[in-house]
């Protein structure tokens, strides 16, 4: 299945206007905002970090076969799917990242 259509799958994130991933220590090492280009990153991460209760090793594998195609183009082309190059490096460290929900304004 493409990602386009995975993604149809995955529960709605129009609640959230960000996730914030954080560290071990707490620290916010990222964050992947509800906005063109990023929604589809939100959906995939939002999903596992409530599957998971974070974004474990586990949980990286499981969102690289989510987002299929691109996943075999962030492999050739590190960098260009910044998101999924954080989930192919938490896989090699076996890292866990917390994902913190930030709420959209009504």
């Amino acid at each position: 299945m493409s990602f386009a259509e995975t993604l149809k799958t995955l529960p709605g994130v129009s609640h959230l206007s960000a996730l914030q991933l954080l560290d071990a220590a707490g620290e916010v090492v990222a964050t992947i905002e509800n906005k063109p280009g990023q929604a589809g990153s939100l959906a995939v991460y939002n999903h596992l970090a409530q599957l998971h209760g974070a974004i474990t090793p586990d949980a990286a594998k499981q969102a690289l076969d989510i987002y299929a195609e691109h996943t075999v183009d962030a492999r050739a082309n590190p960098g260009k799917h910044p998101n999924i190059d954080r989930l192919i490096a938490l896989i090699d460290s076996g890292q866990t990242l917390r994902v913190k929900q930030v709420f959209a304004q009504p």
